[in-house]
């Protein structure tokens, strides 16, 4: 989920790209202006309140403010996540923020800042006055929106660089040209936010357990599709009575249970740096649908590595699990076992190929101990990440 707040002085083009940046993303809106507004035309009991403050000339409480986003999140349609256009306007809000947030199990991406000199935007807003006239785009009204930002809303600024997620982006040019610097900072954040890692391979490659190695080596959160059905058919969830006769052959679940259960894992692990999949995608459908699944999430695969291992030594390492603690139902008859590679084989190309061209195909030698694949798969995946 992308949370983003829109920050920058009066007369920055706050509004204008927020709308672009909304419908670009799928996010839901928040403006605590516009809500309030809202809020007061309807009549509510928070409007009439808001209203009756106002009106003697005071301003909103922290309280009032806080009650009106959590309002506006409750009520969310979209699934991309939040735009904050107009909060945080003070330091103590800031933390407000980020205390909402942490209650919803969520996190603040990054906040664009809008750079603009003085000047142009006291022109921007006097024009505007002369347009639309506008009751706050006066002079002396002017001056006393900059005097109120630079005393409190400056030194908001500070408390999200000391986060690192402060982005100062240049507000000159044209309405595309200053949004298609919004949506690359975007972009390129997300990117070095979210790391998210395919393992694939036969089974019998060793996948599952270098697969734990990585996640915990770049904490990320391990995604086996396998362990997550098996859980569920242990439990007699209706996922695991559904899956069960497809396990027990050795068989691909439907696709619809893969994604119902890795989109719930997702779910559970909002704050995630990124995710570790092992096990999906196994065929090239599922390589799309692992795209579709990033991509609500405005991510995507950040590299795909295929261990490498020969026919004998998978079907060595299959019959060796099958007669530990470990086993699987499959592990157990050599039918079975050839019929699994077989499937592999079979979608094995069309995968390798779809990576490939993305550019995100890598590769290693996995017939190798465990210690020996290890160093390899590190340093494959840890020259993916640096490109």
């Amino acid at each position: 989920m992308l949370n983003i707040a829109l920050f920058g002085a009066p007369g920055a083009g706050k509004g204008t790209q927020s709308k672009m940046l909304v419908e670009k993303y799928n996010l839901t809106y928040i403006s605590t202006g516009d809500i309030l507004r809202q809020e007061i035309a309807a009549g509510t009991e928070i409007g009439n309140e808001a209203k009756d403050i106002i009106n003697m000339g005071g301003l909103v409480s922290d309280e009032l403010i806080v009650q009106i986003i959590e309002k506006r999140i409750e009520n969310s349609t979209t699934t991309g996540g939040f735009l904050f256009d107009g909060f945080p306007r003070t330091v103590v809000q800031a933390y407000i923020l980020e205390g909402l947030l942490h209650r919803m199990n969520k996190k603040l991406l990054c906040l664009l800042s809008l750079e603009v000199p003085r000047e142009t935007l006291i022109k921007r807003m006097l024009d505007r006055a002369s347009i639309e006239g506008r009751a706050d785009d006066k002079e002396e009204v002017i001056a006393n929106r900059f005097r109120e930002y630079d005393e409190k809303t400056i030194p908001v600024a500070e408390f999200y660089k000391e986060k690192g997620i402060y982005c100062a982006i240049d507000g000159i040019g044209t309405v595309e040209e200053v949004f298609s610097r919004l949506t690359s900072t975007v972009e390129e954040t997300l990117e070095s936010v979210y790391r998210n890692i395919i393992l694939y391979g036969a089974p019998g490659a060793g996948k599952g357990t270098q697969a734990k190695l990585m996640a915990a080596k770049y904490d990320l959160v391990y995604i086996s599709t396998g362990a997550l059905i098996r859980e569920e058919i242990e439990k007699g969830t209706e996922i695991g009575i559904l899956a069960k006769p497809y396990m027990d052959r050795g068989d691909n679940v439907p696709d619809l249970v893969a994604i119902r259960i890795i989109e719930r894992k997702i779910q559970e692990n909002a704050n995630a740096k990124g995710f570790l999949f092992k096990g999906f995608p196994s065929s090239y459908v599922q390589a799309y649908i692992m795209d579709g699944i990033l991509e609500k999430m405005h991510t995507s695969v950040t590299c795909m590595v295929e261990m490498i291992s020969s026919p004998l030594q998978c079907v060595k390492r299959l019959n060796q699990r099958g007669k530990t603690d470990k086993r699987r139902v499959y592990d157990m008859d050599p039918d079975i076992i050839i019929h699994r590679l077989e499937t592999y084989e079979a979608s094995a190309a069309k995968v390798r190929a779809y990576y490939q061209k993305k550019n995100k195909y890598y590769s290693i030698q996995a017939d190798a101990p465990e210690e020996v694949v290890f160093e390899s798969l590190y340093a494959t995946i840890d020259s993916a990440l640096k490109k």
